[in-house]
């Protein structure tokens, strides 16, 4: 009797004390629910000089595909050739301080590899290409992964794999949107982003849309009726994106992104005139509640003065935030300026949201590449043009983590040791902590460890802290790869120890009077163990102009096998105390 006591109130304890112990084949089955806490709304402050706002939408209605996308038609070519739309480079903001002369060292410089070693990829599977799914240059590869699913989304087109590498279905935006309001019915036109959303389960995918280069301009946004992307169903909203204070002319939102959060889905994009003159940056937050139901979506945007191109917004990934935080977006300045600003929602009085800022973040000095990327021929790559080195940016996603109470944002942008074409490339990336007190940086690095140029990177951050960085590899006498390289929450600050690993060696180049090597790649953790990376970007199996991407995953941190089964209960190993959190 004495035993079975016992037993019964181990039982009873790791119920209580581990939430996350039960049967492992049930877990697989679960998918996240949808989050149901009520945020705090803090008092209201006064919105920032040179921000206007908040203007309050009109609830967009949508569509809706009921369908299986498997079965979506495939293109019958791949389209015209053509590059995908993109108003010209930023000049220096008249605020900013460029030095004169190329820096003698970057200050923060990791010039060799880590005395570590990331691990060789445990997927590593090809996505979509041009030949057979892409219509233009470059492709923008992105994706993102949930429970049971990885959901690629490239110019144009979308995939959905499975977590071994098989592909579900594979569709064209305008097929998926066919039953959308106009112009996302029929004119996607490119700048894909995939997200998954943990907090409600489901799945988002958008380009933006338009019919004349004129306008007006739109933002197609398809949310997943279940958290089965495949058979489940979409939700479809064309958001009026480019509407402005003077009837008939309208804006166009370019290089739209997109991030998650406790009380909604943000965005941002910068808005130009049809002739690519920019006017000013824009910031969006929808509610989440609507577009996961289908019901009309409720919307407020603030439009943001001055030179602040390329505004990144907060992604959520693990915990949440503290009750009433507001979604962060940041924007880069050389030579040593991060932007940070908050937007604050109240979606029971949306004219009382605010968006202020900035807050001035100084970070170690560096150079934009390739004259603030004024010049598109910067990074060389063997037997083909040299392509663009995208400098004058931060790269997708700001990444968010609360980790035991510590808050940080982490991101990454594309520097080298002097503007001049010719100057090799690196990847620069920061940790900054205390985003919604006194934001300072924690740790930052520019990882360069040899003279080939690295760039086009994206990173993110697992439940432990350790950190992942991918990003593209070339020069002129190697063909553009895909790697990754990352650190420990307990190497050394500032460093990536974890040395550089290859996800795929390309064997060809871009050629054919292409200069742009896409806008933007992605690293992201799996949902459902929080340490699992993936992450895809392009490269080339031959040059020419027929670009292809992969998609792979890997650990920094692999946990322990449960005991064999069957079994009702087990205890999971516990690190010793530090072993895995280093906050």
């Amino acid at each position: 009797m004495q035993r079975r006591q016992l037993i019964l109130a181990i039982a009873f304890v790791s119920l209580i004390l581990l939430p996350g112990v039960v049967r492992l084949d049930a877990a697989r089955e679960q998918t996240p629910a949808r989050n149901t806490l009520a945020l705090a709304a803090p008092t209201p402050a006064p919105t920032s000089p040179g921000v206007a706002g908040p203007f309050v939408g009109e609830p967009v209605v949508p569509a809706s595909f009921d369908g299986d996308v498997s079965k979506l038609p495939r293109p019958s070519s791949s389209g015209a050739k053509r590059e995908m739309p993109r108003p010209r480079r930023r000049t220096i903001a008249p605020t900013a301080q460029p030095p004169t002369a190329p820096i003698a060292r970057d200050p923060v410089l990791q010039s060799s590899e880590g005395t570590g070693r990331m691990p060789a990829p445990i997927q590593s599977f090809n996505g979509l290409d041009f030949l057979n799914w892409g219509s233009g240059w470059p492709p923008d590869p992105n994706g993102d992964v949930g429970p049971n699913h990885y959901i690629q989304a490239v110019n144009t087109s979308v995939a959905i794999f499975d977590k071994t590498g098989a592909q579900l279905a594979a569709f064209t935006f305008d097929s998926l949107f066919a039953a959308a309001s106009f112009p996302c019915n029929a004119y996607n036109q490119g700048d894909p982003i995939a997200l998954y959303d943990a907090i409600s389960g489901r799945w988002i995918v958008t380009d933006f849309a338009w019919a004349n280069s004129n306008g007006p301009f739109y933002e197609c946004i398809a949310v997943s009726k279940t958290a089965d992307p495949v058979a489940g169903g979409w939700w479809l909203y064309a958001l009026d994106a480019g509407g402005t204070e003077t009837p008939g002319v309208y804006w166009l939102n370019d290089y739209p992104k997109f991030g998650a959060w406790a009380d909604g889905i943000y965005m941002s994009a910068s808005m130009f005139t049809s002739s690519n003159v920019f006017q000013r940056s824009r910031v969006w937050a929808f509610n989440r509640d609507d577009m996961i139901n289908g019901i009309p979506m409720r919307n407020v945007w603030f439009d943001v003065a001055g030179y602040y191109p390329n505004l990144l917004p907060t992604n959520l990934r693990g915990a949440l935030p503290p009750t009433g935080a507001p979604n962060f977006f940041a924007s880069i300045d050389e030579p040593n300026v991060l932007h940070l600003w908050k937007f604050h929602v109240d979606w029971a009085n949306q004219a009382n949201s605010t968006f202020t800022g900035p807050t001035n973040v100084t970070v170690a000095n560096f150079v934009m590449p390739c004259y603030a990327a004024s010049v598109f021929q910067c990074v060389p790559e063997k037997d083909g043009e040299s392509v663009d080195g995208l400098g004058d940016r931060l790269m997708m996603q700001l990444q968010y983590r609360n980790i035991g109470g510590v808050e940080s944002l982490w991101v990454n942008h594309t520097v080298a040791a002097s503007s001049a074409v010719g100057a090799p490339t690196g990847v620069r990336w920061y940790e900054i902590r205390d985003p919604n007190g006194a934001p300072s940086v924690y740790q930052q690095g520019t990882f360069q460890p040899d003279a080939n140029y690295r760039w086009m990177g994206s990173l993110a951050v697992d439940k432990y802290g350790n950190m992942a960085l991918g990003y593209s590899v070339s020069s002129a006498s190697m063909y553009p790869a895909i790697r990754y390289a990352g650190r420990l929450c307990d190497d050394p600050l500032g460093t990536l120890n974890q040395g550089e690993t290859t996800l795929f060696q390309g064997t060809g180049a871009q050629s054919g009077g292409y200069s742009r090597w896409g806008d933007y790649s992605a690293m992201t953790v799996d949902p459902v163990d929080d340490i699992t990376f993936w992450y895809t970007n392009e490269y080339y199996s031959a040059t020419g102009a027929n670009w292809q991407t992969r998609i792979g995953s890997f650990r920094l941190h692999n946990p322990p096998a449960p005991p064999p089964g069957p079994y009702l209960y087990y205890f999971p190993w516990v690190a010793k105390p530090g072993a895995l959190s280093c906050n």
